[in-house]
């Protein structure tokens, strides 16, 4: 039933037909926008190269840089995100945002190993990503001149960390 719907659907409107095949790049902001009312979405945070392709203004270069930030755990949150990791303002990619899906993947339950916050070196810190060698000496020097920290959100008091870089570390540190 949900084929026969489909085939019947692409012969009522000549873009569901083309967007029925991967292959096809959307040639248009206007045809973004078509898609869209038509239901189709890419879900940045598991779009292929080949996905990112189908959309207007992506390069082959682009598609590939996103896809191998998401392969490290990045996750998009929004079209901010998105302009931040091409290097363009969020405006340019308005265009696309009727047709960007962004879904939320728990990717680190349990999964990955974590070193002991209180126990841990420099060079085992630097293991972790988003930890650079400074912040690493940081946290060994910190530790070793005000004692153990009690948890994540101590680290980040005790050093002033960012937000989003306490978000990356926590999938890697325990107390």
């Amino acid at each position: 039933m949900l084929k026969r719907w489909q085939g019947l659907r692409a012969q009522l409107n000549p873009l569901a037909a083309r967007l029925s095949q991967p292959s096809y790049r959307l040639q248009s902001y206007q045809e973004v926008e078509a898609a869209a009312k038509l239901g189709f979405t890419l879900d940045v945070n598991r779009a292929t190269v080949d996905d990112w392709l189908r959309l207007p203004g992506l390069s082959i270069r682009q598609a590939q840089g996103l896809v191998r930030l998401r392969q490290v755990g990045v996750q998009f949150h929004c079209l901010e995100d998105l302009a931040a990791a091409l290097g363009t303002a969020p405006t340019q990619l308005t265009p696309l945002a009727a047709v960007l899906s962004f879904c939320y993947y728990e990717e680190h339950c349990g999964t990955l190993p974590t070193v002991s916050l209180n126990q841990a070196t420099v060079y085992q810190l630097c293991g972790i990503p988003g930890m650079l060698p400074a912040l690493a000496q940081a946290v060994v020097q910190e530790r070793s001149r005000r004692g153990p920290y009690q948890d994540l959100a101590d680290l980040q008091r005790r050093l002033g960390l960012a937000p989003d870089l306490v978000q990356t570390l926590m999938y890697y540190l325990r107390p």
